[in-house]
């Protein structure tokens, strides 16, 4: 690796990095130096630039790190396998540029969902060398429809606000999916947004009317847009017309195959703040092969991951891959990048991520003129890529 980047001492004593390039900043790209220490990003320093004559001059992009609120896998590892798998995950997804991520489980018997919270819990309170922030848990299920499992095992159920606080205790819940037509959930969403959880709508078999009344009692955005839910016909305009005509924000994956460009691109003009997620299961950054998720078998081949009756099941996107995605559909790479990392993070209302500024935590990628990942720093640790 040749990014410029520099190893020095401040005034304190204290180590600190320094990074050079063009810096994408809240205002826009400069030309400068980025230095942090003990974390945190201490100042940057330059002048203005297009983006067009930073992405022209043949030296280092460097923007806010990646954040992907649905990861169930990477490096081989699944959520579900409980043990040390989210810090082998968080450490796949590191070397891909993701600084931080929620571990995202599967609807299971409530056991293995408690295993997996246990084994969670600790890698949330203290993270690793060499690996991405696990922010907390998405609990994805198993509070949807039975009848839009996708590759969901099938262990759908009520939601239960008494489970929700017992997992809580076990590992931080930061999201978690409801299909809103089920009977009491609409009144369940209020309440669980009442006690601080976000709540955001998927696998549902609702209809337009579910998803607008679901927004109403507090959903805050959809769960993997246009998959596992019902889809839009001008009569019948479903959860994807809901989510079209009225959400702020929603996840979408845009690795090309579970959405296509076409309806990638209808989201991007209707919901402002559409951000990625990869979804990604064990299969992430690996060969092709058969992989597991939860409780299923899943094949990785032509860059998809699929169950054995062709059923999509998850995906092996990487953020870098998310980003350089965006923008082969004409987005820019400032506004690609607040749809790998800004909006997520203002969507968990993280205000010292996803962003450049003094003060922020020193989460960031280095990529070259094409968007090849050159350097990653998570909290200012840099992390080595030789297997990325």
């Amino acid at each position: 690796m040749n990014a410029p980047v520099a190893a020095s001492v401040g005034a304190n004593g204290e180590p600190y990095g320094t990074l050079h390039g063009h810096i994408l900043t809240p205002e826009g790209f400069v030309h400068g130096e980025l230095r942090h220490a003990q974390g945190r990003i201490q100042a940057i320093s330059g002048r203005p630039v297009s983006e067009r004559e930073a992405r022209a001059s043949g030296e280092p992009l460097i923007l806010p790190g990646f954040i992907d609120l649905h990861v169930h896998g990477g490096g081989g590892h699944d959520t579900m396998d409980a043990g040390d798998a989210a810090l082998h995950i968080a450490r796949a997804h590191a070397r891909h540029g993701t600084t931080s991520l929620l571990a995202t489980t599967m609807t299971a018997p409530a056991g293995e969902i408690e295993a997996a919270f246990r084994a969670i819990g600790p890698i949330c309170a203290a993270r690793q060398g060499g690996s991405a922030r696990v922010l907390g848990v998405h609990l994805e299920g198993p509070y949807i429809n039975p009848g839009k499992l996708g590759a969901q095992p099938d262990f759908a159920r009520e939601a239960s606000i008494s489970e929700v606080r017992r997992l809580h205790a076990l590992a931080p819940i930061r999201l978690i999916t409801v299909a809103p037509e089920l009977p009491g959930h609409l009144q369940l969403i209020g309440q669980m947004v009442a006690e601080g959880f976000r709540v955001q709508v998927g696998h549902t078999a609702g209809c337009y009317e579910d998803g607008v009344a679901a927004l109403e009692a507090g959903a805050g955005g959809f769960t993997h847009l246009f998959n596992a839910m019902t889809g839009m016909h001008h009569r019948e305009p479903g959860m994807v017309g809901a989510a079209l005509a009225h959400g702020h924000y929603a996840e979408i994956i845009p690795d090309l195959l579970h959405v296509h460009p076409g309806a990638l691109k209808v989201a991007l003009r209707t919901i402002p703040r559409l951000y990625c997620v990869t979804d990604s299961t064990a299969a992430a950054g690996m060969p092709d092969g058969e992989y597991h998720l939860g409780r299923h078998k899943v094949f990785k081949c032509l860059g998809g991951v699929r169950l054995a009756d062709g059923t999509l099941a998850g995906s092996a996107l990487t953020m870098d891959q998310a980003l350089r995605n965006f923008v082969s559909l004409g987005l820019d790479v400032a506004e690609a990048s607040a749809r790998t990392s800004t909006f997520a993070a203002d969507y968990l209302g993280l205000a010292k991520r996803g962003r450049l500024v003094a003060g922020a935590m020193a989460d960031l990628v280095m990529l070259d003129p094409a968007l090849t990942l050159q350097r990653v720093v998570v909290e200012g640790e840099s992390i080595e890529l030789q297997d990325a």
